[in-house]
């Protein structure tokens, strides 16, 4: 009886590690790998493995490990309704984590509100994205303008000249700018809003010249962002004018602009490498152990690290998978110690609270931190939207509406 016993209780515990073994639930990753935006894309796909391996290493959720179901974009909008819609109806997938542009976030927002799948965006934003099943952890443009337009004219004076992107990204918080710049007696010179497949900045250095700005609030994105910095640089406009971005360095653009064109220009968002704490200089580690010395961390590689660990603590409060079981979880005002401090997601808003840093670019090609803002709220997400109270609202509110 006891020898039976003894085969019974062996074949139950080969059987038990069996199943967990083979047990896993799936996440859809989606990202520019390839094309013009893969400067950010490639630390988004590389910090979502490498935060898939750990949370894996420590049990994943709830015993079962998680599996990536990944797909490259390429820099292109279609791509990112294909593939959302491949990994809904073929895949199976749990959880989404996807998308750097706001055309892109908008492409993907209603399939998977439909399919009732959690979406993560992980990018700096313009802000004010309000619906159910989408959980922001990238900063708003009110986190970052706020700040930085304050720093902006008490350092360079009142006078501000807006250049970015003609796409929501850039007009969007254009509107913000303005918005700042009445409560701080600012006045902006000037804007102007081109599109992504600009090369030749000549006109647009012209037309801030004339104006006579004290700084220039500059977003373009990717190769295009590079490209107007050298082009300012080299037009001897860094000497008297001041240069702002709030998303210089959220992919690779120090490393790939020369020191001379990216020293000095100033930087507001929720993540540097140079972040202080012990946490941060754990991920770090683990990044050049992953991914050697060549490869950046930039803020994307950030916010999709916190983006994937919120989602497996809330699945692994809910003790499932399940969207309305791991929502509500969310929505209990839960935190994660990250690498750039703690971070909390607001319940009604889906935004993160967190810190806020001003660097300066240094000869390094790297950041230098001159000033920190502790638990930043996303103060105008939670002013327009509280999806605990009123969960069916599907909205991008901006400042004007």
């Amino acid at each position: 009886m006891n020898k039976l016993l003894a085969a019974l209780s062996l074949t139950t515990a080969l059987t038990m590690t069996s199943s967990v073994a083979f047990a896993e639930v799936k996440i859809g990753a989606i990202f520019d790998l390839t094309g013009g935006l893969n400067i950010y894309g490639i630390q988004q796909d590389q910090a979502l493995d490498l935060a898939v391996a750990s949370i894996n290493v420590a049990g994943g959720v709830n015993g079962e490990d998680i599996v990536v179901v990944g797909y490259d974009a390429q820099s292109e909008l279609s791509k990112y309704t294909q593939f959302a819609q491949t990994a809904v109806l073929r895949d199976g997938v749990s959880a989404m984590f996807a998308g750097l542009t706001s055309s892109s976030r908008e492409a993907l927002r209603p399939i998977l509100r439909e399919a009732n799948i959690p979406y993560f965006y992980s990018s700096l934003y313009e802000g004010g994205a309000c619906d159910r099943t989408t959980f922001v952890t990238g900063s708003s443009a009110s986190q970052q303008l706020n700040i930085l337009m304050k720093w902006a004219v008490k350092n360079f004076g009142p006078r501000v000249y807006i250049m970015g992107p003609d796409y929501n990204f850039g007009t969007i918080s254009g509107y913000w700018i303005h918005e700042y710049a009445k409560e701080l007696s600012a006045e902006v010179v000037g804007e102007d809003y081109l599109p992504l497949s600009v090369t030749d900045y000549t006109p647009t250095i012209q037309k801030i010249q004339a104006a006579k700005p004290d700084f220039v609030i500059a977003l373009p994105i990717g190769s295009a962002q590079t490209g107007f910095l050298e082009q300012f640089a080299a037009a001897g406009l860094k000497e008297d004018i001041g240069l702002i971005s709030t998303n210089y360095g959220s992919g690779n653009q120090q490393i790939v602009v020369s020191p001379q064109a990216g020293e000095g220009y100033m930087s507001v968002m929720n993540y540097f490498p140079s972040a202080p704490g012990e946490t941060n200089a754990k991920f770090l580690a683990a990044w050049e152990e992953a991914y050697g010395t060549d490869t950046p961390v930039v803020t994307g590689s950030v916010d999709v690290w916190n983006a994937v660990h919120l989602w497996a603590a809330a699945a692994n409060k809910a003790g499932t998978t399940d969207t309305d079981e791991v929502i509500a979880a969310l929505q209990s005002g839960i935190s994660y110690e990250a690498p750039n401090g703690t971070v909390t997601l607001e319940p009604g808003s889906h935004h993160l609270r967190q810190n806020m840093y001003i660097a300066r670019g240094n000869a390094n090609n790297g950041f230098d931190i001159i000033e920190t803002f502790t638990d930043t709220e996303p103060t105008f997400e939670n002013e327009v939207c509280n999806l605990v109270d009123n969960p069916d609202v599907v909205e991008h509110f901006t400042p004007e509406n």
